[in-house]
């Protein structure tokens, strides 16, 4: 039976309206979600053999290409699916995978804090999602910091592999000076405008020492 045969009464979106969201059943919701169905089977149906198969807490953690090989989840629905539950989960500020969140400098220096008594500087990138979640660090350079040996390319490739949101890079100075130097300024303005050309923020660049640390943000150097 097509949704259109079914009472108004029945059909999800009516119902919804009718009683509210939280009247609904499970895979009334997911239907509405689905929005329709396919050859042979209504989107009730498609959403209810779905949840048989997959718990509620399951899909959450899904992924494009989990859902893409469920039947009945076409590319629209999958990107749909998605969408909705990321603002669930931001809403609800779930945080399924105990990721540390970077924010502010002081998050950074925390993650950091071996580069404090580190006798040669190490270039190390901070990779983020959208909730500022830290999916991976990677250790981009070490040795003397020079223009050519921090190139975008390098700090950005693991970034597109983990598909981050924003980036965060760090490195220490051994002197413990923390004032940036010409080559400093230099790899922080390029790894800025390579971001906006890719879409992925570079946020903040710290300057690590063994007492102290500088933000380029917060001093107003990006």
């Amino acid at each position: 039976m097509k949704i259109k045969d079914l009472p108004k009464s029945d059909r999800p979106r009516e119902k919804l309206v009718a009683k509210g969201a939280e009247n609904l059943k499970d895979s009334e919701l997911l239907a509405i979600l689905l929005r329709t169905g396919k050859a042979g089977k209504n989107v009730i149906e498609i959403a209810s053999q779905i949840l048989a198969k997959h718990s509620k807490k399951r899909l959450l953690q899904m992924t494009y290409q989990d859902l893409v090989k469920i039947g009945g989840i076409d590319s629209a629905k999958a990107t749909t699916l998605l969408a909705a539950f990321e603002l669930a989960k931001r809403a609800l500020e779930v945080n399924d995978t105990n990721l540390p969140t970077i924010v502010t400098p002081k998050d950074v220096v925390a993650q950091l804090a071996e580069l404090r008594n580190n006798k040669k500087e190490h270039f190390i990138a901070l990779y983020l999602n959208a909730r500022n979640q830290l999916v991976h660090k990677e250790t981009i350079s070490m040795g003397t910091l020079n223009a050519n040996l921090v190139h975008p390319r390098e700090v950005f490739e693991p970034a597109l592999k983990h598909s981050a949101a924003s980036i965060m890079v760090a490195h220490n100075h051994p002197s413990g000076d923390s004032k940036p130097s010409e080559d400093d300024l230099e790899i922080t303005k390029r790894l800025v405008e390579a971001g906006k050309l890719m879409g992925i923020e570079a946020v903040d660049h710290i300057i690590i020492t063994k007492n102290t640390y500088l933000s380029f943000r917060g001093e107003r150097l990006i």
